[in-house]
């Protein structure tokens, strides 16, 4: 349906390794290498991905250095950059450019969700890029998706023509009411679309457990704790690609190590993977996935999931200095006791956190 897809594995471009404030570009190509060498070709970027620089680090460490028949690639129509009609073309358009490629096997209406979805519809952004693809220009359109069941299912209604759709699952959320995992996976089936899983390792939260977490996993161990994170969604069978956004050659490798002869979860290791979901969600932690959204609309620049993840490191009682690594964070930026509560980073929030009063919490516990 959406090309020749070498395997059940993807390559999402949100995280790239980083040198300061810019891609670390060797590495990424090292990442690149390494993949294809593993037999996968599925590469997934936006357009504000990492500030506009993903789009522009896959041109340099893919399309630039490989035939287009080697890969496929997905980009988004992502809301910022259009307001009407006529804006959705020369868009994708700029994408195409950026990217280097003359079609984009496929293009994703990104982050549906019940407000934003006003807008794709005002702007007849479903139906010109379907008119792109009668052009040649995209060669499947699908949905990227964050919000309840019965949205998705109005969507789907509304466009049955859509090809497929991108969720986040994993075990974590899988039955978490906010972001309804399972919910919005049945809605798929009932519809007969396709998935393509994004966030299964939650951004990093499920490859870094706490203690009494990863000893539940040791009882069955055959992997890592990425990788059981990575088969729990694998194994649902109307899953047909799992991205992980990687950050390193190291996170890269164990992935492809877990997927490149994937074997599903046994009934002993979904076991354990409740298990080990329960006593997270003891932890109480923050469930941010560092996607950084927020950050982009903030008067005040804080760094929303840095000092979400000194938060999280405190709960765990992780050996760090939370103090210093939440000023270093702060450091020419935006505290947390800055937050005017203008409320733009909990409206574009794919996880739905109330993320002013999370920053309150945190202003008590660092900003004093």
């Amino acid at each position: 349906m959406i090309g020749v897809i070498q395997k059940n594995f993807g390559f999402g471009t949100m995280r790239l390794p980083m040198i300061g404030d810019q891609v670390d570009l060797d590495q990424v190509c090292q990442m690149v290498d390494e993949f294809i060498q593993a037999g996968f070709n599925y590469f997934d970027t936006a357009h504000g991905y990492i500030g506009g620089l993903s789009e522009k680090a896959v041109r340099h460490c893919l399309t630039d250095r490989y035939p287009r028949d080697a890969y496929l690639l997905t980009d988004k129509l992502s809301e910022p950059y259009f307001d009407k009609e006529e804006e959705v073309e020369p868009y994708v358009r700029e994408m195409l450019s950026i990217c280097g490629v003359s079609y984009f096997d496929n293009l994703l209406m990104h982050a549906q969700n019940r407000n934003n979805y006003k807008k794709f519809q005002r702007c007849r952004a479903y139906e010109t890029c379907f008119e792109l693809k009668k052009k040649g220009l995209i060669r499947h359109l699908g949905i990227s998706f964050h919000d309840s069941a019965d949205v998705l299912e109005q969507i789907l209604k509304d466009h049955p023509e859509v090809e497929f759709v991108q969720l986040q699952i994993n075990y974590l959320d899988w039955e978490d009411p906010g972001v309804q995992s399972r919910k919005t996976y049945e809605v798929c089936e009932r519809y007969g679309k396709q998935i393509i899983i994004m966030e299964p390792v939650k951004g990093g939260q499920l490859a870094n457990l706490p203690e009494q977490a990863r000893t539940e996993f040791d009882k069955v161990r055959r992997c890592s704790d990425a990788g059981y994170a990575l088969r729990f969604c694998a194994s649902y069978p109307n899953v047909m690609m799992v991205l992980s956004g990687m950050s390193n050659i190291e996170q890269m490798q164990d992935n492809i190590r877990t997927m490149k002869d994937f074997e599903p979860l046994t009934d002993a290791e979904k076991e354990q993977v409740w298990k080990v979901r329960d006593i997270i969600r003891q932890q109480r932690v923050i469930p941010c996935t560092a996607c950084r959204y927020c950050i982009e609309g903030c008067p005040k620049q804080i760094p929303i999931p840095d000092l979400f993840s000194c938060a999280n490191a405190r709960a765990l009682q992780k050996p760090v200095d939370f103090r210093a690594e939440y000023n270093r964070f702060v450091e020419n930026k935006g505290r947390a006791s800055d937050c005017i509560k203008c409320g733009k980073c909990e409206h574009i929030c794919p996880q739905h956190l109330e993320i002013r009063s999370l920053l309150e919490k945190i202003s008590r516990q660092f900003d004093r």
